[in-house]
């Protein structure tokens, strides 16, 4: 599989990754085994890149990842995970005492003694703008406990304050057929300064994939059940904060743009992996048949004319409601 590099990481990592949220049981109940299978059936397929974070399954997803890298001590993995979720989302708590803290038990989950990179765990808006905050993560960098250092975001304006910051070695953000916004300035601006891109929610939280109906029933565990209101966290990480009848309806027409041989869920990922400036997409996957195709999306070629039919499904339905929000 192609290997870019990770913005000022410097490390070549897989352009398909694997979203491990889904690991953690925020998408229903996951098995240990089935964890193992989906992690190696991932790296097999050429995957290079796992994406977790410490708020995934209270730590399940770090420590099946850490199961996993002990397991395969001599594979070419990295794994980025993010802190900041686990107290009262206020400014303030963006501390040194408390990254250390954090980053020690992630250490802990992982099996590791340094974490290859941390991310920011989209914050309160303030916290990107934060000297305090930037010098508190130079300090864990100096000490050893962290290679690299990144932010995930939900808005753009949040990603250009990040990616201005010498020390930002990456940003995560929501980018998919349905999230076009990240386009304008956050990838050029990005790429300007050698930071990378990690594209997250690819598929729309399963939305891409084609198999959705209205009929579509999703476990009380699930977030594509239990936050479409955004009562638990930003709407705009279930669905890309697109309501679910108009993505069905979205999710159709962009089927049709989809070339013979090809599922949906490939092309969409695909797309993602041609735009300028992206160095991974992060899919999520339940099953070894999923991980085996979103890898395959690496190899697949889309017609000249795929992104206007994408941009024309965006603005039809999304820019209204979608762009000015995040």
């Amino acid at each position: 599989m192609e290997q870019r590099t990770l913005g000022r990481t410097g490390r070549d990592i897989s352009v398909v990754g694997l979203g491990t949220w889904q690991l953690g049981g925020d998408w229903g109940n996951v098995d240990p085994g089935d964890a193992q299978r989906v992690l190696t059936a991932a790296a097999e397929a050429g995957v290079t890149f796992f994406d977790t974070a410490d708020v995934y399954g209270d730590g399940k997803s770090e420590q099946a990842i850490g199961s996993f890298r002990r397991a395969n001590p001599n594979s070419a993995l990295t794994v980025a995970t993010k802190m900041g979720r686990r107290v009262d989302q206020e400014p303030e708590n963006y501390t040194l005492a408390n990254f250390r803290q954090w980053v020690d038990r992630s250490r802990t989950n992982l099996g590791v003694d340094h974490l290859d990179l941390v991310q920011l765990h989209c914050p309160p808006t303030p916290v990107y703008s934060s000297n305090e905050v930037y010098d508190a993560l130079d300090t864990l960098v100096s000490e050893g406990s962290i290679a690299n250092y990144g932010v995930s975001v939900e808005r753009a304006d949040e990603a250009l304050e990040a990616i201005r910051r010498p020390g930002t070695a990456s940003v995560q953000i929501i980018l998919n057929a349905f999230r076009l916004k990240p386009l304008d300035e956050v990838l050029p601006a990005a790429k300007a300064a050698g930071v990378g891109i990690i594209a997250r929610v690819p598929l729309a939280s399963g939305l891409l994939s084609g198999k959705y109906t209205k009929d579509t029933v999703f476990a009380e565990s699930d977030h594509r059940n239990y936050n479409r209101s955004g009562s638990a966290f930003d709407v705009g990480e279930t669905f890309s904060g697109v309501d679910f009848a108009l993505g069905l309806k979205a999710a159709a027409e962009f089927n049709g743009l989809v070339p013979e041989g090809v599922t949906p869920a490939q092309a969409a990922i695909a797309w993602i992996i041609a735009q300028e400036g992206v160095s991974s997409v992060i899919p999520g996957a339940r099953s070894v048949e999923q991980v085996k195709g979103n890898a395959a999306a690496a190899a697949v070629s889309l017609p000249e004319n795929f992104t206007e039919g994408v941009r024309w499904i965006y603005d039809h339905y999304f820019r209204e409601s979608i762009h000015p929000r995040w």
